[in-house]
């Protein structure tokens, strides 16, 4: 009784953390687009690295928490040069293209993604459902492309950026979850976000040169995504993903492009258009049929046939 006491109690600190997550990596959109009119792609996610390998340095050592295990590394690495990086860098140049709702939508189809890769690289299998997800979703990124096409080729390659944050996105969490078997949120969160600066150190220069004129605003954004939409919030996904089924954690995902939509209107004026719209929900429909498992039928007690089990695959095509 006390075990299923605990469980519950967990069960409701994971889903915590992960609505903690939910808000502030949908904040950063916004954030991401409004301090995108001051900072180059490079510079902005140099800086927001920056701010977040600060914050977490200090709880880490506050913590004492030490190296993460030998065994954490190569997901550590992977992450941060992927997740950390080179997601960062393509996502705020996608946003200087597009709107923050548009990035949102197309950059949701990551979860699908995660399911593709952990079947490839994981051995997990590619069952029907997911590969019909990918197909609904990837024809929405097409419609949302094509909505914008009239807006000019640069709308669409900010579609295209943010299909490249969207599969960075995808490898990182790919990388993160058999990581965190051997290293605690906090470690991996701090190490990987290091690398991600490191690997953004080219872009030093712009950001020193932009930081000296940008307004106060545009640096407490930057600063702002440094601290909780990174520090934060990938530190409390760590240890939500790390408690919490993968299909449980995965469905989380879900409202952070209606999330998005409403800040972007409410602080910058901005929606998508009808079309683009249309096409994004294409994107999320995507991904609830790769993540729906098929009703099965129960059978009476009385013809003697026993229920089929749970199938182990559809848990874990429903990753995060």
């Amino acid at each position: 009784m006390q075990q299923e006491s605990r469980a519950a109690g967990l069960d409701k600190l994971a889903v915590a953390a992960a609505t903690v997550t939910v808000v502030l990596w949908a904040s950063a959109f916004v954030s991401i687009r409004s301090a995108g009119a001051e900072y180059s792609p490079g510079a902005l996610a140099l800086g927001r690295l920056l701010s977040g390998t600060v914050v977490l340095g200090a709880l880490w050592l506050v913590r004492r928490e030490g190296l993460p295990p030998r065994g954490a590394w190569p997901g550590i690495i992977t992450a941060g040069v992927l997740w950390f990086g080179a997601y960062m860098v393509a996502l705020n140049w996608g946003e200087q293209l597009v709107d923050a709702g548009t990035a949102a939508l197309v950059v949701n189809i990551g979860p699908i993604l995660i399911a593709l890769l952990g079947g490839w690289l994981l051995k997990e299998g590619l069952p029907p459902r997911l590969m019909l997800g990918m197909a609904v979703s990837f024809a929405g990124a097409a419609v949302v492309g094509l909505s914008m096409s009239g807006e000019g080729g640069s709308s669409v390659l900010g579609v295209l950026l943010c299909v490249v944050a969207a599969v960075t996105y995808a490898a990182g969490v790919v990388s993160q979850k058999p990581a965190l078997r051997h290293a605690s949120a906090l470690q991996f969160t701090t190490f990987a976000c290091a690398i991600g600066a490191v690997a953004c150190l080219p872009f030093s220069g712009q950001l020193a040169a932009q930081a000296a004129d940008a307004p106060a605003g545009a640096t407490l954004n930057m600063v702002y995504l440094g601290v909780f939409p990174t520090a934060i919030a990938f530190t409390t996904w760590g240890y939500a993903l790390a408690r919490t089924s993968a299909g449980k954690m995965g469905a989380t995902t879900y409202a952070v492009p209606a999330l998005v939509v409403l800040m972007s209107w409410l602080f910058l004026g901005e929606i998508p258009g009808l079309i683009t719209l249309g096409g994004g929900l294409l994107c999320l429909a995507g991904v609830a049929v790769s993540r729906s498992t098929r009703t099965r039928r129960r059978v009476p007690p009385e013809q003697g046939l026993p229920e089929e089990p749970p199938s182990a695959l559809a848990e874990a095509h429903t990753r995060d």
